[in-house]
């Protein structure tokens, strides 16, 4: 007579992490594996709702409504045949193949969750990236980093209220007042002081007629490199440049940062950059969970070192992909670029290999494709390289057909999670709600 230990349980696969990489694997795997029974697909997250993190700058400026843009998780989870599990990783024990999830609390501080522990037989790491502010004085207490959708809600608030509390006051402005540094000139904070500028006028026609933007409002770039835009190429970065100069954001390039204050941005040949409100979007590290995760191989921003066919080092139950991961670049020097697309190509990679593993077949490596970079300047111009079939090398665009190209990327992620119907309806009613709707966010 057979006990329930001789039963023999479908293959639990595990993943921890529901940004744009570990969602869509989740999906994929629920629609094919879930749904024929073959395997048992669990998503492990801290947050309840996933928003394509390219879209935190717009989030943030408050010209794209969170609430509309979101999805659920425990939907989402129900639609595509995978289970979605609340709670934070906080640790592995690779002997006994468990994932351990700390308590989940309310703003309160009660406990929702208990602790808990996920057992696998194959584990997928996909925890992301997160701003790395290497220590900076002050950076913690007084910039905020655009790494969640409940930063990107923050800084909106703080937006919001410097423009009323300036809007409302009889004093003359302080030094630092409605003046935005974002310390970083990379893809996000390049994007969000363009948006910026749109946002700030959008929000004053709103009634707040004591407030002249082209006057009060100051927006300014502070980038460590000689340049804005310093992992792309020069002709792009030069674009942008020259687009933030029409809308009057002033870009200091070459400074360090040493400190953030209260009050602004100090910097290391003894410049003050007053500022009300600073971003912190200079440089990038994986989850601090990430460093000596039970002797797997990480690197000196915490990502996981993988082999070419995305296993970690150590462990060949384990994988990891996405910003999280330390990938080679087969034929460049250097790893897989932190990239949106390096994230969904590993994802459409891993529901291949996940497969190929189960059957005991030998897994091919991961070969990414580097199909160009596109940097949102608003609603005023896109700037951006295309790579690949289009041309041998790399194409330089911009204006309307970039912007064009920049609006498909994201509806590709929309296919991914929902299939092309549900996309195409979701695009259709978003544009028609936006027509009834304020052009920005103001609260």
């Amino acid at each position: 007579m057979n006990t329930q230990a001789d039963i023999p349980h479908l293959p639990r696969i595990v993943i921890v992490g529901g940004g744009a990489g570990g969602l869509e694997l989740a999906t994929r795997l629920g629609d094919t594996l879930g749904r024929r029974g073959q395997a048992e697909i669990t998503l492990i997250e801290r947050g309840r709702s996933h928003l394509w993190k390219p879209l935190l700058h717009q989030a943030a400026a408050g010209t794209l409504g969170i609430d509309d843009n979101e999805l659920n998780y425990l939907a989402q989870s129900t639609w595509h045949h995978f289970k979605y599990r609340l709670g934070a990783m906080d640790g592995l024990d690779r002997a006994n193949k468990q994932v351990l999830v700390a308590p989940t609390r309310d703003d309160d501080g009660r406990e929702i969750v208990p602790r808990r522990s996920f057992g696998y037989d194959i584990l997928v790491l996909a925890l992301g990236s997160q701003n790395n502010d290497f220590g900076t004085p002050g950076a913690a207490e007084h910039a905020i980093a655009l790494d969640t959708v409940d930063d990107a809600r923050r800084f909106h608030r703080r937006l919001v209220n410097a423009c009323i509390a300036a809007n409302t006051q009889a004093a003359p402005l302080r030094p630092e007042q409605l003046k935005v540094v974002a310390i970083g000139a990379g893809a996000t904070g390049v994007e969000l002081v363009a948006e910026l500028h749109n946002a700030t006028r959008a929000l004053a026609a709103y009634g707040l007629d004591r407030i002249d933007p082209e006057r009060d409002v100051r927006l300014s770039l502070v980038e460590a490199a000689p340049r804005i835009l310093p992992a792309l190429s020069a002709r792009l970065s030069a674009s942008a440049a020259a687009e933030l100069a029409k809308l009057k954001v002033e870009i200091h390039t070459g400074k360090r940062v040493t400190a953030v204050t209260s009050s602004g941005v100090q910097t290391a040949d003894g410049d003050f950059l007053p500022a009300e409100l600073v971003v912190w979007a200079a440089g990038v590290k994986a989850p601090d969970v990430l460093r000596d995760l039970d002797g797997l191989e990480s690197n000196r921003i915490n990502q996981l070192v993988v082999r070419p066919t995305l296993q970690t080092t150590r462990d060949d139950a384990i994988f990891a992909l996405g910003d999280c991961a330390a990938c080679p670049w087969a034929g460049h020097d250097g790893n897989v670029p932190p990239r949106a697309q390096a994230a969904h190509q590993q994802a459409n990679f891993l529901v291949r290999q996940i497969a190929r593993q189960l059957a005991g077949k030998p897994l091919s490596p991961f070969v990414y494709r580097d199909f160009g970079s596109l940097v949102s300047l608003g609603e005023y111009s896109t700037v951006g390289s295309l790579m690949g079939g289009l041309s041998k090398g790399s194409m330089f665009i911009e204006g309307h057909f970039a912007r064009f190209i920049y609006w498909l990327l994201y509806r590709k992620h929309l296919l991914s999670l929902h299939g092309f119907w549900k996309t195409v309806f979701l695009t259709l009613a978003r544009m028609i709600s936006r027509t009834a709707e304020p052009r920005i966010k103001l609260h």
